[in-house]
Order: C-alpha cells, then structure tokens, then sequence
C-alpha cells in the first residue's frame, strides 16, 4: 500500500464529505460504518488477515452536515470553477484576472476573479470589460458544495471523478 493514501467519503446519499486516510477507511468499513463503493487496487495485511483498500467509501447512515463554509478563494478553486479556460477567449487559461481591476476599485472576490490566458489578460491590463468591448463567456460566481471544499484543496483522485464534478457542483 502507497504511503499516505486516500479514500473519499461519501454520506449515505453518495454526497462527498471529506477525503479520509486509507487506515482510517478500513476501519470504517471492518466496523460496519462504511461500505466500499470502489476498492484502490491495494490491500493491508495483518498476521491473519488481507482487506481491501477502499478508493471510496459511503457511510450506511446519513450524517446531518450542519454548516458548510464558503470554499475559499484560490488560484486552483478558480481553475477547477472555469475548467482551466480563459473566460474571455476560450483557450487553456494560465493567470487569474480581475473582471473589474482593483486598481479601479474591483475585489479579490469570487465574482470578480476568474480564468484567464495570458494574452488576454496582458491586453486587459487594468481596464474594464466596457472600455474594450468585450465580454465574459461565463458569470464568475462563488462555487458551493462539498466537492469544492475538496477541488479547492487539490485532493483528487481519478478513481473520484463520478462523484466529484466540477461542472455538477452538489448542492450544499
């Protein structure tokens, strides 16, 4: 087994929660906390004993999340939010930008920070949208949902992709 190993957590209702420890995952499971969705490929042994290591887990009972934060503003969560393309032109973003530059007064917020190639956010420099004539292909808004807590985080596996989706964000 890979040395620091992840298992995704996920309610009874398949909604991700947060990304355990294999160690920790296994026990969830051998408790009957937990049930494996998808098993990593890996297995830990004991003296008597072989378990799979879990990739995924869902708990069998469903945990009231009682408040879920505002995913925090990073360079990362904004690539995750505009799928690593620029908003003004389309091609694969390498900056972020300011859609109102807080030279003139913009906030480094999650409805004024977004995606952008370095051509375009070179030519943009520290003017608005109006003066250049040109125009978002999306509306920056702030993400919400537990699987952007763990994109903003960069803590993702392949194995994780049917339950975390940037494009789907789950509900809060």
């Amino acid at each position: 087994m890979a040395r620091g190993s992840l298992t995704l957590l996920l309610n009874a209702t398949y909604e991700p929660l947060c990304v355990v420890s294999a160690r920790r995952a296994v026990v969830l499971v051998l408790s009957a906390k937990a049930e494996s969705v998808r098993d990593s490929g890996e297995a830990m042994h004991s003296a008597t004993l072989s378990v799979a290591v879990p990739a995924v887990i869902r708990l069998t009972r469903y945990i009231r999340v009682p408040y879920l934060g505002r995913t925090p503003l990073s360079r990362r969560a904004v690539f995750a939010r505009d799928s690593g393309r620029c908003v003004y032109c389309g091609i694969t973003a390498t900056s972020i930008d300011h859609v109102v530059p807080r030279s003139r007064g913009g906030t480094h917020s999650w409805d004024n920070v977004v995606a952008a190639c370095r051509r375009c956010n070179h030519a943009k420099a520290d003017r608005t949208l109006a003066e250049l004539g040109w125009r978002l292909r999306t509306v920056p808004q702030a993400p919400r949902g537990a699987s952007w807590h763990l994109l903003s985080q960069g803590i993702t596996d392949v194995t994780w992709q049917e339950w975390i989706d940037p494009a789907e964000p789950v509900s809060a």
